[in-house]
């Protein structure tokens, strides 16, 4: 009898050392770590230096290959819509008998906090007023603020947050969980390489795909707390007058990773579902007071002209041929391509981690749309009432235009009643979103370092989210802003290579699926 391809001798835990009561997959934990620390300290010692030379590597990746990550991006839309359409959408993740371990709230709850939560409540005052008030330039170089301006910006800016970046986010946390949960591979993200490499997915080829893919997340989870801790402390001095030093900024990355910490080791139940449940009820608490607040009529009428300036400006905005308003395509859509590129081996491996029992083409419905819808809703209530405001001269904004990134929505918050209450609720809902995306990223790093177990031990999942708490607050001492932005242009450039990787990826999951369609076809 012919011995199918995916029949494999690999074993989970079969390279693995256990030491210190962790369980770490040999090479893959100690170059991981190993690189991290050197990477680190390299930068504290010129972090001025860092930050130019990887600036300069980020801008050569965003201005040559500017058409790549456009095309690229174009591609896994549409691979990700015809998941939904053709029959290998009825495909089970974890087999036909398989069912979800989450009910759809939770799981929803859970892929919106690791997603985007986070980024949302920074952008969505900040992206739309920066496109209307011409900040780094404007979509398609239309006017700035006119009423076509107003409709390009929320566009725009749901075209940056919709169902492109989504689809980088499915086409990996597809892979990764049909090719663990279908074919029995461990939750790494060399196994998703199986069809294409064969046994060399377990050699060093894999391993230095394992090692990529730590390192993508170590970086971006520990820069977005270093920035995430900028925030919030801009938004303590804002409502309570605290002068925003480095100090408070110190205390902020200690607390927010102490809960993580907690919550990794109460484990996905115990920990993220609860955070992530939570998140969702204050996040819908805050959307519903905003709408209620501002203006009732704008929030209803804008939602339609939101979603049809999305479909209006969706395909001249995937377009990157001859493009007339190169200032604002590369300095914004071309750099978020890239950056949600680089933060797909994190949010896809924990989408995966979370999906199992799923068809494909629920798994797509979902992944794509329902955060789509619900990012249309969120940028509404958020991005709209901003515009209006300045539309109609009120507040910070109108008359002084988009200043601190970090004080936007809490300067969009200063206009509508209760500013205390609400400005105080939406930084515990930044700090919250912190910890599910930190804890939720220290889970898919125990599980590619334990060599794809899906169950790390406790002591490897406190290194982790502690490792990642210590070196934001290393790079804050060490070097402040210029250290966190040579961190940031590092995890950009990233991008590129895992964009050609996860081309490959798209390539080895057809080959995967069709594999699987033809075993169903023969059981029939």
């Amino acid at each position: 009898m012919k011995k199918d391809r995916f029949d494999t001798d690999y074993e989970v835990g079969q390279d693995n050392i256990t030491k210190w009561g962790m369980d770490m997959h040999n090479p893959v934990f100690f170059i991981s770590a190993a690189a991290v620390i050197i990477f680190i300290v390299l930068t504290l010692i010129n972090p001025v230096g860092a930050k130019k030379i990887f600036d300069a590597s980020k801008g050569w990746t965003i201005q040559n290959f500017d058409w790549f990550f456009m095309i690229s991006g174009n591609l896994f839309v549409l691979f990700c819509l015809a998941m939904i359409v053709l029959p290998v959408g009825k495909i089970r993740l974890g087999g036909s008998e398989s069912k979800p371990e989450f009910t759809r709230l939770s799981w929803f709850a859970m892929l919106f906090a690791a997603g985007m939560g986070i980024g949302l409540m920074f952008w969505s005052v900040a992206e739309p007023v920066a496109y209307y008030t011409d900040w780094w330039g404007t979509p398609l170089n239309v006017a700035a603020k006119t009423p076509e301006a107003a409709r390009a910006a929320m566009g725009a800016t749901m075209f940056h947050w919709g169902i492109h970046p989504w689809a980088m986010y499915a086409v990996t946390a597809l892979a990764l969980g049909f090719f663990a949960f279908n074919k029995n591979l461990p939750l790494t993200i060399r196994s998703t390489f199986f069809p294409v490499l064969g046994e060399m997915t377990w050699g060093w080829v894999g391993h230095i795909i394992d090692v990529i893919s730590v390192l993508a997340t170590i970086f971006g989870l520990a820069t977005s707390l270093g920035f995430g801790a900028q925030q919030a402390a801009s938004g303590l001095h804002f409502l309570f007058g605290f002068e925003n030093t480095i100090g408070l900024q110190l205390i902020i990355i200690a607390c927010v990773t102490a809960v993580a910490v907690i919550s990794v080791v109460r484990g996905l139940h115990g920990g993220v579902k609860i955070l992530s449940n939570i998140n969702m009820i204050i996040a819908v608490f805050l959307l519903v007071f905003v709408v209620l607040a501002g203006s009732f009529t704008n929030f209803f009428a804008g939602l339609g002209k939101t979603t049809s300036a999305y479909l209006e400006y969706l395909l001249p905005l995937s377009n990157w041929i001859d493009r007339a308003d190169e200032k604002f395509y590369k300095g914004w859509t071309v750099f978020y391509w890239a950056w949600w590129i680089s933060w797909a081996p994190f949010v896809g491996m924990f989408i995966a981690r979370i999906s199992k029992g799923r068809t494909i083409r629920e798994f797509m419905t979902a992944v794509l749309l329902v955060p789509t819808a619900l990012t249309i809703v969120w940028m509404q209530a958020f991005g709209g009432n901003a515009l209006l405001q300045i539309q109609n001269g009120i507040g910070t904004l109108a008359e002084k235009g988009l200043g601190e990134v970090s004080l936007a929505m809490f300067q969009m918050l200063e206009n509508l009643p209760m500013t205390g209450l609400t400005s105080f609720v939406g930084i515990i809902l930044v700090l919250v979103f912190f910890v599910t995306s930190s804890d939720s990223g220290s889970l898919v790093v125990d599980s590619i370092t334990a060599g794809g177990k899906l169950d790390a031990p406790v002591a490897q999942r406190i290194f982790w989210a502690t490792l990642e708490g210590l070196i934001a607050m290393a790079l804050l001492v060490g070097g402040g802003a210029d250290a966190l932005g040579a961190i940031q242009a590092v995890a950009v450039s990233v991008g590129l290579p895992f964009t050609m990787v996860m081309i490959v990826m798209m390539v080895s999951l057809f080959i995967g699926l069709r594999h699987e369609v033809n075993k169903m076809k023969v059981q029939a």
